[in-house]
């Protein structure tokens, strides 16, 4: 992907930016192709709220984005369902904010300059200091670990990238759909680019996000632009879950929703276990409720997930003897049929 360079600008750094350095004249001016500037004086900025890139307190220019389009919020709203998965399956949640203002405070606390955020990330929300009510202010909240661009009509390269370079964000993903809109040069094609902040201060284009290990950008792409998350998508997001919650000490269980699905689903085979064990014999009854508890287990991960299931799912109890409970949860995870968690279920690399 052609990248032209960001913008030249003052840097500041830390986990809490403490705002620009004064140093040389910026160069060249920051642009905002697909926006249109329009004056909005000090005294309205801190009320309006429609939808911009940019504002600055020295001009009173906001450049205003064109109206949204469900092509650009569909990738924006997406990702926030991804790191869900990614979050239940480490263990412990992932806070996302949406399109959310970033302040630049000047004299009096007043914003001094503003970009306004596609998709903003927090993967360890318990341990950040969170934005206001009002904004993320740079030098009084933690950054986002990622921020998510959606160039469908615009190009922040030439003028927001610089920006978030100056400040400091750690990570920014700037993905163009796969949906070309009108406006969009030709020259923008499909992708995702994901530039990292460096040692020096300046970004660097990775090929794989450095807040979520092993998510590569082409994956990150092809997950943001499917209407529905296919099996691949499933089991790099399950991957990723798995290995942050090792690193964390935490897993699928630490997940209140499902250790609530686990619990019912034992309760229920526990319970049949033990009517049919004084029947057959309490050993056998005891095998039989657990299969059938795994077997619960998964139509229920399946059916949340909107996964369809046959009727009488699951028609082969036994089949689940020899399983897991981990590898069980796994295929129900990344599966997206019946039939092909069947397959997972008896794969010895699901």
């Amino acid at each position: 992907m052609e990248d032209p360079g960001p913008w030249t600008a003052p840097r500041c750094g830390g986990k809490r930016g403490r705002g620009e350095r004064q140093a040389a004249p910026l160069r060249p001016e920051p642009e905002f192709p697909g926006c249109t500037p329009r004056h909005l004086p000090r005294g309205a900025i801190e009320h309006y709220e429609g939808r911009l890139e940019f504002w600055d307190a020295d001009t009173e220019i906001a450049w205003v984005a064109e109206p949204t389009s469900p092509y650009h919020e569909q990738p924006v709203e997406t990702l926030s369902a991804l790191v869900d998965r990614i979050a239940a399956v480490r263990g412990s949640p992932v806070k996302c904010f949406g399109s959310m203002d970033l302040w630049l405070r000047g004299e009096h606390g007043r914003p001094r300059r503003i970009l306004q955020a596609d998709q903003s990330v927090y993967l360890y929300p318990e341990r950040a200091t969170l934005p206001g009510l009002s904004a993320m202010v740079i030098g009084e909240h933690d950054f986002p670990d990622v921020v998510l661009e959606v160039d469908h009509s615009t190009d922040v390269r030439r003028g927001k990238l610089g920006l978030y370079e100056s400040w400091g964000f750690p990570e920014v993903w700037v993905e163009v759909p796969e949906r070309r809109a009108r406006s969009r040069a030709r020259s923008r094609r499909p992708g995702l680019t994901i530039h990292l902040l460096s040692e020096d201060g300046a970004y660097q284009i990775s090929p794989e996000s450095r807040a979520f290990p092993g998510w590569r950008a082409e994956d990150i792409h092809a997950a943001l632009n499917e209407t529905t998350a296919s099996a691949q998508t499933y089991a790099i997001l399950e991957r990723i879950g798995l290995a942050l919650g090792a690193r964390e000490g935490t897993g699928p269980d630490d997940d209140p929703w499902l250790r609530s699905q686990r619990r019912e689903s034992f309760k229920r085979g526990r319970f049949r276990g033990r009517a049919e064990g004084h029947a057959e014999g309490r050993t056998e009854g005891k095998a039989q409720g657990r299969m059938e508890a795994r077997a619960g287990m998964a139509r229920r991960i399946l059916l949340s997930r909107g996964v369809e299931v046959s009727d009488d799912f699951p028609a082969n109890v036994p089949a689940f003897a020899g399983a897991s409970e981990d590898r069980i949860v796994t295929a129900a995870l990344a599966c997206e049929s019946e039939t092909d968690f069947r397959t997972r279920l008896h794969r010895r690399d699901c």
